[in-house]
């Protein structure tokens, strides 16, 4: 015996893996891809210029806000590309006195900026990204087949309850 609602909750799980698998791909790709292009412009669009250290960072421990693996917040100048004098606060490792010369990040309008992610740490960060975007994306579709199939136990439910209201009242009757 098979009931309507039975080929069509089977239907729905068919349709609901097949979107997981296949559209949780599709999106963990495409979220993948863009991650890296995105983070690719940023290498593109950083690069490394001459500063001189403004301050000492010889007492500076490298611990709390704005620091980074030995590296410490400091003032710097440097001249742009225009040719401009400019200043500003960039990491540099610690433990160097004022006028030391160091290399600072700054991107394509000059500011001061952090390193751009190496091409291998892009590529496991767009990764990461396209992983999250596909489970987030199978849990979306899954919950809405879970929504589904309760709808259709919802339904089933209610027809056993009116059949049960037909049925119940014979139920142990002698018929004779």
């Amino acid at each position: 015996m098979r009931r309507h609602d039975d080929v069509v909750e089977a239907w729905i799980m068919l349709v609901v893996w097949a979107a997981i698998a296949l559209g949780g791909a599709l999106i963990g790709a495409v979220t993948a891809h863009a991650t890296d292009e995105s983070l690719a412009q940023l290498r593109h669009d950083r690069h490394t210029v001459g500063a001189v250290l403004a301050e000492s960072t010889a007492r500076a421990v490298s611990t709390g806000d704005g620091t980074r693996n030995g590296h410490v917040r400091a003032k710097v100048r440097w001249t742009a590309s225009d040719g401009s004098l400019r200043s500003g606060r960039a990491l540099v490792d610690s433990g160097q006195k004022a006028g030391s010369n160091v290399l600072i990040w700054v991107n394509s309008k000059g500011q001061v900026t952090t390193e751009p992610p190496t091409a291998s740490a892009a590529a496991t960060e767009a990764a990461m990204f396209g992983a999250g975007a596909a489970l987030a994306f199978g849990g979306l579709v899954f919950a809405a087949g879970r929504v589904a199939q309760w709808r259709l136990d919802q339904r089933r439910y209610e027809q056993w309850d009116r059949e049960w209201g037909q049925v119940g009242p014979q139920w142990g009757r002698r018929t004779t």
